[in-house]
């Protein structure tokens, strides 16, 4: 195989009944099919990759923890799974939730595994969140108690000191963060060095629905372009600087005038 599975090599030293895992308290496809019997002739298969059906388990598991968020992070978890396609369709349209993923590179980073299982959204109200761009504290005041909240569940982010955080689609390798904007550029958008003003900011775009779709309206989703070789608080404040920016171009070219002597150097 090209890739191999030290750690599930390892739990075979143990016998089936030790290792069959308790999903009784989980609600997903998962809990109610996976038998003793299946996972003794399962659990020592795996795929090119190394994946294992100890790993699909690990994926499948729906981890409400986020519940337990409490003053002003409080929010509330919504497992895809029990959701009503009325409520998935407008938590779509409204941008807080992404469709199954069907881009050739997402799905072979395994991103549809298992759907919907462990799939969901986490909504909550944020009183500080305007201070992230300019100082960078609420998102750390965030970042950390969700961390520990995994770290005590046994189940913390995986990190490489060499490579920041390992997540499931390779694009984000890194900090694993995107800070994205939907912005409406219906006239920089139309300019010839648009294109070229994103690279020098070192920003990206996608459609108004996120990746693979179109800008609905003239409104992009604009985010950083880069994961690796810089923090979460700069990568945030480049979308910042650079979303600033771009919105007082578009209103420049609204007027008719030139934007040439605003064309930013490469960051």
């Amino acid at each position: 195989m090209p890739f191999g599975n030290t750690h599930n090599k390892f739990k075979l030293n143990y016998k089936p009944e030790e290792e069959y895992p308790d999903l009784s308290k989980h609600n997903n496809h998962m809990a109610k099919a996976l038998t003793l019997e299946i996972y003794k002739k399962l659990r020592d298969k795996e795929t090119p990759s190394g994946f294992t059906l100890d790993d699909v388990i690990q994926t499948g598991v729906d981890n409400p923890a986020l519940n337990s968020l409490t003053g002003e992070f409080k929010g509330k978890y919504y497992p895809l799974k029990s959701m009503t396609e009325q409520e998935q369709q407008q938590l779509i349209d409204d941008h807080f939730l992404f469709d199954k993923p069907v881009s050739p590179l997402l799905l072979a980073s395994g991103m549809a595994r298992d759907w919907p299982d462990a799939r969901g959204i986490w909504t909550g109200d944020f009183s500080d969140s305007r201070t992230l761009g300019s100082t960078g504290v609420s998102f750390r005041d965030f970042q950390e108690p969700i961390e520990e909240i995994f770290k005590k569940a046994g189940h913390p982010f995986m990190w490489n000191e060499h490579l920041g955080y390992v997540l499931t689609c390779p694009s984000n390798l890194g900090t694993g963060l995107r800070g994205g904007v939907h912005v409406k550029l219906a006239h920089l958008s139309k300019h010839p060095k648009f294109e070229e003003i994103l690279t020098r900011l070192r920003l990206q775009k996608r459609g108004t629905g996120g990746v693979d779709t179109a800008a609905v309206g003239s409104v992009f989703d604009v985010s950083n372009a880069d994961r690796l070789g810089s923090s979460e608080v700069e990568q945030v404040q480049l979308v910042v600087d650079g979303v600033k920016l771009m919105v007082e171009m578009e209103k420049k070219l609204e007027k008719g005038q030139s934007i040439d002597d605003m064309i930013p150097a490469q960051k």
